[in-house]
């Protein structure tokens, strides 16, 4: 007698991460910009304090010849530029990898309240995977770390583009 396959059993809602999924989408058509330029494709969006779409960034590196043109540098540059000033007190920065050292340090200084990332960067990442900038006891002011969102289609698209370069 073979024995039933179990029953399907429904995806429980993650209230940590769902939330975040439709920004993350909007980071994801900021890559997919990016990619489009020859750069690698990383996006970024900020949002208010109330939850409000502020600004959006892409890496630009490539296309401006900029080495600091990375997607969370630019986002927070618009969103400053919106807000009228330097500190994003309580916005969120969503972005599709892992901040690098640089973003991470931009994202402390600018005082951003949370950071949600998809892809986990263990060659580079400053917010949990090889270094932990944004959370580091010695710096003046620690944003809260949403990871893993929307991780495997973040993850894939910097796949795809690596593996075709």
């Amino acid at each position: 007698m073979t024995e039933a396959p179990p029953p399907h059993t429904p995806v429980q809602p993650d209230p940590v991460r769902d939330p975040w999924r439709e920004p993350m989408r909007r980071a994801l058509a900021e890559a997919d910009r990016a990619a489009a330029t020859g750069d690698v494709p990383v996006g970024a969006v900020v949002l208010g304090p109330d939850g409000a779409r502020l600004a959006a960034g892409r890496n630009e590196r490539e296309a401006t010849g900029d080495p600091t043109a990375h997607a969370e540098v630019l986002a927070l540059r618009r969103a400053a530029a919106v807000l009228g000033e330097w500190r994003l007190t309580g916005c969120t920065l969503v972005v599709t990898l892992e901040p690098c050292t640089m973003c991470a340090g931009a994202l402390v200084q600018a005082r951003v309240g949370r950071v949600v990332y998809g892809a986990r960067d263990e060659k580079a990442g400053a917010a949990g995977s090889l270094w932990d900038v944004v959370r580091d006891r010695r710096l003046n002011h620690r944003p809260e770390v949403v990871p893993g969102v929307l991780e495997a289609d973040c993850a894939a698209r910097l796949t795809a583009f690596f593996r075709d370069r």
